[in-house]
C-alpha cells in the first residue's frame, strides 16, 4: 500500500487521539496497518470506520474487551451460532436496567437523608427516623429522639 492515511488524519476523522489508535491496535481491536517506505502506519478509510464502531459501542455501555468479542463474532460467525449484538445488546440492557434500579434507589434514600436535615452520619444512623437504609441494620441500637 503505498497511499493511505497516516495516524494523525485516521485518529482526527474518528475523533480519537493517537494514542487511543495504537492502543487498540495492541489490543487488537484494530488490524495492524500496512507500512510506508519510510516506516509509517499506513490506514485505509476502514480503520475510521472501525474507530467510530468502538467509540459508539463504548458510549453503549460496553467495555473494551465486549467490544472485542463483538468484532470478532462478526468477524467469524460462518454459519455458527455466535452471541451477536442482538443478544448482547439485550444483556447490556439488563445490565443498565439494574443499575438504573440501584442508582433509584440510592437517590430514594439520600432524598429523604436531605429531606429530614440530616447532618450527621453518625447521630442520623443512631435516631430510630434515620432514612437511610443501613438503620434497619442496628436495630438494636436504635434509641428514640430527635430525627437527626
Amino acid at each position: 500500500m503505498s497511499t493511505g492515511l497516516r495516524s494523525g488524519q485516521v485518529a482526527e476523522a474518528a475523533g480519537v487521539n493517537i494514542q487511543t489508535l495504537r492502543y487498540y491496535e495492541r489490543r487488537g481491536l484494530l488490524a495492524e496497518p500496512e507500512r510506508s517506505n519510510g516506516g509509517h502506519r499506513l490506514y485505509g478509510e476502514d480503520a475510521i470506520t472501525a474507530l467510530r464502531v468502538i467509540k459508539a459501542a463504548q458510549r453503549l455501555g460496553f467495555t473494551l474487551e465486549e467490544v472485542a468479542e463483538l468484532l470478532e463474532a462478526g468477524r467469524h460467525r460462518h454459519g455458527r451460532p455466535v452471541a451477536g449484538l442482538l443478544q448482547r445488546a439485550a444483556a447490556k440492557l439488563a445490565e443498565v436496567d439494574a443499575k438504573i434500579a440501584d442508582l433509584t434507589t440510592i437517590r430514594t434514600a439520600l432524598t429523604a437523608a436531605v429531606d429530614a436535615g440530616c447532618d450527621d452520619l453518625t447521630v442520623c444512623a443512631s435516631s430510630a427516623c434515620c432514612p437511610i437504609p443501613f438503620t434497619d441494620l442496628a436495630e438494636e441500637n436504635r434509641h428514640a429522639g430527635p430525627c437527626c
